[in-house]
């Protein structure tokens, strides 16, 4: 719960950050004709629309287990990130449109040094709030807040274009420069819908969360282990879920192979992520095919008879 308080409290702050830069450059960008310019303004304020859709996954991220969510609701968070991957893959059909709108009737810019300051203010504040993001983001395994320092980290390399382009027209060069730049932006807006969708689908869809190789060695270093196969995992860095088959000694007592499956766990989390939840299916080892007669008894005893 703690976890999720200071995601929301940083996202409360980027927020007010992204409308500040929104406005900031769809005001000066409409004011000097700069469709570039424009365009970055409304990638801006789909930053700003991104943290109000992770403040709502947030909150309902952050309820408890219930009858209905017996794993709880942080996946809500992660379902949030699509909605985010969506809104850039518009956003960038927008700017699309307008930049081929100005290659039919280009206009050229008004560049004055007004709007080069204030497009340089805005690439201090995207920087510093991406920094944040990601930091805190991966500090925190939250989903949301590293999916929006991908989106926000865009509009650094976004607003280095519009920069040039605004100075390569001070310069002299065509005003054709500019809806050219447009679908530059929208190129690093569908480059960051990619990665946050790729990320969050990949929860979603159960993705392998752990190398299986790494699972394998650390079990296997425990002398009482002698395999282990049908290793699985899922889920995200703050709720990981491994499951496995372990083959032990037929003989060990169910006591003993409890005691096995917590030191399993205890070690795996010490490893990988002490965020992991481990399930460990115990099964008897045979070597050589040739099965104990304790455990060829024990079988025979809990088979069925054939029907006729």
């Amino acid at each position: 719960m703690e976890k999720y308080k200071k995601v929301k409290k940083i996202l409360w702050i980027i927020l007010l950050a992204n409308l500040f830069v929104a406005v900031l450059k769809i005001v000066i960008g409409m004011m000097i004709s700069s469709a570039s310019m424009t365009a970055d303004g409304y990638h801006s304020l789909s930053d700003g629309s991104s943290n109000i859709v992770g403040l709502i996954g947030i909150s309902i991220a952050a309820k408890p287990v219930d009858e209905d969510h017996p794993y709880g609701h942080k996946k809500f968070e992660t379902l949030s990130g699509l909605f985010i991957a969506g809104m850039l893959f518009f956003i960038a059909g927008k700017v699309i449109l307008d930049a081929f709108g100005r290659f039919a009737n280009p206009v050229m810019p008004e560049v004055n040094i007004e709007s080069i300051v204030a497009l340089v203010i805005t690439l201090i504040i995207n920087i510093a709030v991406s920094t944040i993001e990601l930091r805190e983001g991966r500090k925190l395994g939250s989903d949301i807040l590293v999916a929006d320092s991908t989106h926000t980290r865009s509009d650094i390399f976004i607003s280095i274009g519009v920069l040039a382009t605004l100075v390569g027209i001070k310069l002299g060069m065509p005003a054709i420069i500019d809806p050219i730049a447009s679908l530059v932006v929208a190129g690093f807006i569908l480059h960051a819908s990619y990665e946050i969708f790729n990320h969050a689908s990949g929860v979603l869809v159960d993705k392998s969360a752990v190398c299986d190789k790494k699972v394998c060695e650390i079990v296997m270093g425990f002398d009482e282990v002698k395999d282990v196969h049908h290793i699985r995992s899922r889920g995200r860095e703050d709720d990981i879920h491994i499951d496995m088959h372990v083959m032990t000694d037929p003989n060990m007592t169910v006591q003993e192979a409890h005691v096995l499956s917590h030191r399993i766990e205890k070690r795996i989390k010490d490893e990988i992520n002490h965020n992991t939840q481990v399930i460990v299916h115990i099964e008897p080892y045979v070597e050589s095919g040739v099965k104990s007669k304790d455990y060829e008894a024990k079988k025979n005893q809990n088979q069925e008879p054939e029907k006729e």
